[in-house]
């Protein structure tokens, strides 16, 4: 009897999968800040930044949070945060002075690591290959992008945007929507993309050493369309979306997926719902996106997306299981699983 029963069971659960429904559960409601930056270090810490130079940590997996400003930054706007555990994070600011930030006691304290006073410097993301290795990246200066870089975990950062030997375009140039449109992989693998007037993809194998260029056939043309936030499951399989922002219920041609590296890209079966500015890969076939005209998700991979909610959300990212979303008037949102 049990044995047909297990049976039976192993028959219906492909069918419980498919009935699930998700929802956003609001963790917090009030921050009064607008939140870009998001990092999901495990099921317990969280860290998230934003305007009025405000980072919040959870350590209970966002039942209570912890707020702070560094003192003296309190102007800032912390486009995206990288967090180790629950005493380590870095930071960076869009706009000008470009800083970036960091503390080793919680957030008690912030060390300055970086400070560019140049009125064209801002940065746009950053990403770590392991707890010392990391790389930040910025709108073009002269029409250099620019890359430092770090060996010693975001104590120093080195300039290293002469190692990009391709200028960028007039009018290209790197969004801050979610601090996701960088991502690193493996042994030095990095990727970055970018939009405006044209949409391209940047790869480095060897830490930013060297680079190649690949170009991302998504919607591009205007200062307000690219890509807004790329993942990779693994070296070869990739998700890029973005749109146009003052469009953001226009879904033609906002998300792509690449099975070679980002050196080829493919229109979905079923696209998202609108425009995104931020997605991640659960695993290798659930994946998540959200942008101000809602939320969509897949569960083959990407080929296929379904809205599951139209609230206004900036950045997404998971871990251990755990989703959390972020938007921009002070709420923190978690995907729950609904049977």
């Amino acid at each position: 009897m049990h044995k047909l029963f297990n049976i039976l069971l192993f028959l219906v659960l492909p069918f419980w999968a498919v009935g699930q429904s998700y929802q956003l559960k609001p963790l917090v409601t009030d921050a009064k800040i607008s939140m870009r930056g998001l990092a999901v270090v495990n099921k317990q810490v969280i860290w998230v930044s934003g305007t009025k130079g405000t980072i919040g940590k959870s350590v209970d997996g966002g039942k209570t949070w912890k707020w702070m400003q560094p003192k003296g930054y309190e102007k800032l706007d912390f486009r995206d945060i990288q967090a180790f555990d629950q005493h380590k994070a870095i930071v960076v600011n869009a706009g000008s002075p470009a800083y970036i930030l960091s503390t080793v006691d919680g957030g008690k304290t912030w060390r300055e690591n970086y400070k560019n006073t140049d009125s064209a410097a801002f940065f746009n993301g950053m990403d770590f290959w392991d707890a010392q290795n990391g790389i930040v990246f910025g709108d073009p200066i002269h029409h250099q992008m620019q890359l430092l870089r770090t060996d010693d975990g975001g104590l120093s950062w080195k300039n290293i945007s002469e190692k990009l030997k391709q200028p960028m375009k007039v009018g290209e140039a790197g969004f801050a929507a979610s601090g996701t449109s960088i991502k690193t992989a493996g042994n030095g693998k990095v990727w970055i993309a970018t939009g405006g007037v044209v949409s391209n993809i940047y790869y480095s194998a060897n830490y930013g050493q060297s680079w190649k260029v690949f170009k991302c056939p998504i919607i591009q043309g205007e200062n307000s369309t690219g890509v807004f936030s790329i993942d990779f499951f693994d070296e070869k399989n990739g998700v890029a979306v973005g749109g146009n922002y003052l469009n953001d219920k226009d879904n033609q041609n906002n998300v792509l997926l690449t099975s070679n590296g980002g050196k080829k890209w493919k229109k979905p079966i079923q696209p998202v719902s609108g425009y995104r500015s931020g997605v991640t890969f659960v695993t290798k076939d659930f994946l998540i996106a959200t942008g101000t005209s809602g939320t969509d998700i897949s569960r083959d991979g990407g080929k296929r997306w379904q809205n599951i909610s139209g609230l206004s959300c900036n950045a997404v990212k998971a871990s251990d299981g755990l989703v959390i979303l972020v938007d921009g008037k002070g709420q923190i949102y978690r995907l729950d699983t609904v049977l």
